[in-house]
């Protein structure tokens, strides 16, 4: 197996997944992009669901992966929720296929692959809730409802590469002081 080609084969299918959806995207419709016989496509991987799975879990690994450095980091509660929304906007931006990938057609997942992706978004999110919770107690939090926080900041972060290439693509720096500024200081 030629682990370039399979790369290549989960790079067009990852722009086709994103513009049509995971369903609506047949293996045929990828070989047809790369201009081979669908056929071929099955030497090098073994169908749509791998391909989806190596999308997803590429990502989330990431996400993982940065969570698990933030919250063992020395830094303030804030200073972590600041880290977060820093690098959910790296990641957003590096890997926006994934990312459109990850939020519109995890669903689709199957066997352990849908479980470990469930497990890695719930720990994420149990490590994010335990820094709201705790920035809450110290008192470096307004006092609302930890759920709440974590939906208002995650929701916003998980549509930011639809938003972001609407608008063309901002300036990554200046999308980080300013999403930062406004989820953790509000607009008043």
């Amino acid at each position: 197996m030629n682990a370039t080609r399979k790369k290549e084969i989960v790079k067009i299918a990852a722009s086709l997944i994103k513009e049509k959806g995971y369903n609506a995207v047949s293996m045929r419709d990828i070989a047809q992009a790369m201009n081979i016989k669908a056929a071929s496509l099955y030497n090098h991987i073994s169908g749509k669901q791998e391909i989806l799975s190596s999308l997803i879990i590429e990502v989330a690994e990431k996400f993982t992966e940065e969570m698990n450095t933030i919250a063992s980091e020395n830094l303030s509660p804030l200073q972590k929720i600041e880290r977060v929304i820093e690098i959910h906007i790296d990641i957003t931006v590096n890997y926006s296929e994934n990312i459109a990938t990850l939020n519109n057609d995890w669903m689709h997942l199957e066997g352990s692959a849908l479980k470990r992706v469930v497990k890695m978004r719930e720990d994420y999110e149990e490590n994010f809730r335990k820094i709201i919770k705790k920035g809450i107690s110290e008192g470096e939090i307004k006092s609302k409802h930890p759920e709440v926080i974590l939906f208002s900041i995650l929701s916003t972060l998980r549509t930011l590469y639809l938003w972001n290439e609407k608008r063309g693509k901002m300036d990554v720096n200046v999308l980080k002081k300013d999403m930062v500024a406004v989820l953790l200081k509000g607009i008043v």
